[in-house]
């Protein structure tokens, strides 16, 4: 039996007014949506040409939840994306071309070409690289959290996390601090029903994560997350809850991962007709739809944001690729913290 709540969608334009997005803001997120599969669908190439070293992960179907998630978020708060949340990395203002650098291992990305692909994140952007993509990363938050709350500062941390990495230690412990102090955190999860090749029965007893939340003492919600404005309200109202002194939220946005784990991986084990049925809520013609019928997005803008988005990704290969390899000796700039990396508030 469900015990956390299930959103809604997002009806009318007044609605999304409402939750603070007006007719502008909308059109920035498509435009962060579709930046976000182009810059994964360009890296896909850059894997197959050779220039992207290890492996390659995607999180194509997921860009609502992450563009939703990161636009809800206040300019002083701070999140923990992992490996499919590049919607974040875009909409907190990290740029392309950078994100192809990290992609290649160059200097002029977020790690200047030191840690794996996907391991970034520019801190003075508010975000937190991963160590893992599984639930390292929780406890990090929670920890940014209880600093907030030390501190009396009115910010929060967002922490994302997979539905298979939930049955980590890591995980519960992070919430458990999290629920006993009421920090100011809301955790993510991003159901895309598949931790690795294990399916979502095999991975917990409850019906959703998010009915674990409420032993925890705090809200669990459901939400679609190929619903950008759906996960926008409710991540909103979570983080206005927190930076209010009400506690946490666990929101499990449900999705399905649309390729492999990575490039490696087929996806033989998921069934073809799941891929089918759920390429029907594709979160980028979802959206597009929804600005047809409820913001009168027109044929020009539409065409003018893919254009523009084409550019974008163009110059910033172009840039990326002009980009040098490090130095050795520049191997250990950056591992230590210095005095300076330590003021307050840590990103600014």
């Amino acid at each position: 039996m469900a015990i956390a709540r299930e959103a809604e969608p997002v009806g009318s334009l007044r609605e999304v007014r409402d939750a603070g997005l007006d007719r502008e803001d909308l059109l920035q997120v498509y435009r962060n949506m579709v930046l976000t599969r182009g810059i994964e669908e360009r890296g896909h190439i850059l894997y197959r040409q050779g220039k992207i070293p290890g492996s390659f992960y995607t999180g194509r179907g997921n860009e609502a939840a992450s563009v939703g998630v990161a636009a809800a978020m206040g300019p002083d708060d701070v999140g923990t994306p992992l490996h499919r949340d590049m919607g974040v990395h875009v909409t907190r203002g990290v740029e392309p071309w950078r994100i192809f650098a990290q992609y290649m291992g160059r200097v002029d990305g977020p790690t200047r070409g030191r840690d794996g692909n996907v391991h970034m994140a520019d801190s003075k952007l508010g975000l937190i690289a991963m160590v893992s993509h599984l639930p390292a990363m929780l406890p990090v938050a929670v920890g940014a959290a209880l600093a907030f709350r030390i501190r009396e500062e009115k910010r929060v941390a967002v922490a994302w996390f997979g539905e298979g990495a939930s049955a980590r230690g890591d995980c519960h412990e992070g919430m458990t601090l999290a629920g006993v102090r009421k920090l100011p955190v809301v955790f993510v999860c991003d159901n895309n029903q598949w931790a690795y090749s294990t399916p979502t029965h095999l991975e917990y007893a409850t019906e959703h994560v998010a009915d674990r939340a409420d032993a925890y003492g705090f809200e669990g919600i459901v939400v679609d997350g190929t619903d950008v404005l759906a996960v926008y309200r409710e991540v909103k109202r979570a983080i206005e809850k927190a930076r209010a002194g009400g506690g946490p939220t666990l929101i499990e946005s449900l999705t399905l991962r649309m390729e492999g784990h990575a490039v490696h991986d087929d996806a033989f084990y998921v069934p073809k007709q799941m891929f089918e049925e759920w390429a029907k809520s594709d979160p980028l013609e979802r959206f597009r739809t929804w600005l047809r019928e409820n913001a009168d997005m027109t044929d020009e803008e539409e065409d003018e944001i893919a254009s523009e988005v084409k550019r974008t990704l163009n110059e910033a290969l172009r840039r990326a690729e002009e980009s040098p390899l490090p130095e050795a000796p520049q191997l250990l700039e950056g591992v230590y913290a210095s005095p300076e990396d330590l003021d307050t508030p840590h990103h600014k």
